[in-house]
C-alpha cells in the first residue's frame, strides 16, 4: 500500500503529464500525446493497485481534489483541441470509404 504522500506524488505527476498533453495537443503532436497518455494510464494503474481504500482527510484530501480538478480541466482542453482533428479524420475516412464504394460499383476511370 502507498502512503498518502506517495499517492499525492503520483497524482501530481499525473497532473503534470496532463498539462504536457495539453501542450502536445496544442502543437498537434499526436505521437507525443499518445506517449504521455500511456504514462498517465500507467500511473492510474498503480493507483488502482496500491491506493488504500480509506479516504484521505484534511489538507491531503483537498490537495488530491485539486489535482483531480486540474486533470479534468486539462482533459477538457485536450478534447477541445482534438475534436476538430478527429472530425477531419472521420471525414477523410468516410470520404475514402465512399470513394472505394464508387470504384467498386463503377470501376476506376
Amino acid at each position: 500500500m502507498m502512503t498518502s504522500q506517495e499517492i499525492l506524488s503520483v497524482y501530481a505527476a499525473m497532473a503534470a503529464l496532463t498539462e504536457q498533453m495539453v501542450q502536445a495537443a496544442t502543437r498537434s503532436d499526436w505521437d507525443m500525446l499518445v506517449l504521455l497518455e500511456e504514462r498517465v494510464a500507467a500511473h492510474a494503474k498503480s493507483l488502482r493497485e496500491q491506493e488504500p481504500a480509506a479516504p484521505m482527510r484534511g489538507a491531503e484530501r483537498e490537495r488530491k481534489i485539486e489535482l483531480i480538478r486540474q486533470m479534468l480541466n486539462a482533459d477538457r482542453r485536450i478534447r477541445d483541441l482534438t475534436m476538430p482533428w478527429m472530425e477531419q479524420l472521420s471525414k477523410l475516412i468516410n470520404s475514402t470509404g465512399t470513394e472505394r464504394r464508387v470504384v467498386s460499383a463503377y470501376g476506376s476511370v
